[in-house]
């Protein structure tokens, strides 16, 4: 089982990174801190100090067309912000 779903790149999240050594990433639903933490240790091969999480519900949607009214709903999900321990860095971008 998958426990990372994509790390999150962001202005806000590369600045938290180089200033305070923390990253995001977007993980599934029923997952819990230790899986987090297991999972980007092994896939990044750091070590992991502090996780906080945070689930962000779908929201809402409501679009006019010329056909009519379109509703929907967009996706929910949870959010990891890891914090590494001092000395350890990841670099998303070293695979392209």
């Amino acid at each position: 089982m998958d426990v990372i779903v994509k790390p999150i790149v962001t202005e806000k999240m590369t600045q938290q990174g180089e200033a305070l050594n923390r990253y995001g990433f977007i993980v599934k639903d029923r997952v819990s801190k230790s899986e987090i933490k297991k999972a980007v240790e092994e896939m990044y091969d750091v070590t992991v100090a502090t996780i906080n999480t945070m689930r962000y519900s779908g929201k809402l949607k409501t679009r006019y067309t010329k056909g009519g009214i379109l509703s929907g709903r967009t996706a929910s999900y949870k959010k990891a912000i890891v914090t590494l321990a001092e000395g350890d860095k990841i670099d998303f971008y070293s695979n392209i």
